[in-house]
């Protein structure tokens, strides 16, 4: 089709579809209605997502609820890091802050917790390795998520979203105990 073409063969719903158009377009389609139906499938069988909240808070607000939480299950500090322990079942509140996750926490193994973080200054991201649990988190938003840690041991929580010049020291721990 040409510019060259009398008006009427210019319109492009006049000219007939080609076959391999149509096996195309209907290999296209066929592959959008998987995708789209694997969602939510994947939404509620898979076992990556997270069911999570969303609140919003201020700095101020978080870092109390933080405080007051080293302040009521401090068990012992690691290079001047408060290590946590807060009964099984409880609220754990960790903040992300230039350029440390804070505090350290102490969690039991198959008891539920419901963590709740937030960040200080800049957007951080939260990386629970080696399980693989990824997050952002955002100054003015308070993210809650339910746990269950079922492996006991020493897991590091990484900063995953770059958030200035000591990005790469940004770690944290959580201990799991038997």
């Amino acid at each position: 089709m040409t510019s060259l073409m009398p008006p009427a063969e210019r319109i492009w719903w006049n000219v007939p579809i080609g076959r391999e158009e149509i096996v195309w377009i209907g290999l296209a389609l066929v592959w959008c209605l998987i995708l789209f139906f694997m969602m939510p499938y994947w939404h509620i069988y898979g076992k990556q997502n997270l069911s999570n909240e969303a609140y919003q808070t201020t700095p101020a607000k978080f870092g109390e609820k933080v405080q007051a939480g080293i302040d009521q299950y401090t068990v012992r500090e690691e290079v001047g890091i408060p290590v946590v322990h807060p009964p099984a079942g409880s609220d754990v509140y960790m903040l992300g802050r230039l350029w440390q996750w804070w505090p350290i926490l102490e969690l039991e193994k198959d008891k539920t917790y419901r963590l709740h973080l937030s960040s200080m200054d800049w957007q951080h991201g939260f990386s629970l390795q080696p399980v693989n649990i990824n997050l952002q988190v955002l100054p003015g938003y308070e993210m809650v998520l339910s746990i269950t840690p079922d492996q006991a041991g020493e897991y590091a929580v990484v900063c995953n979203e770059y958030c200035g010049i000591g990005h790469h020291t940004m770690l944290g721990k959580i201990y799991v105990k038997e």
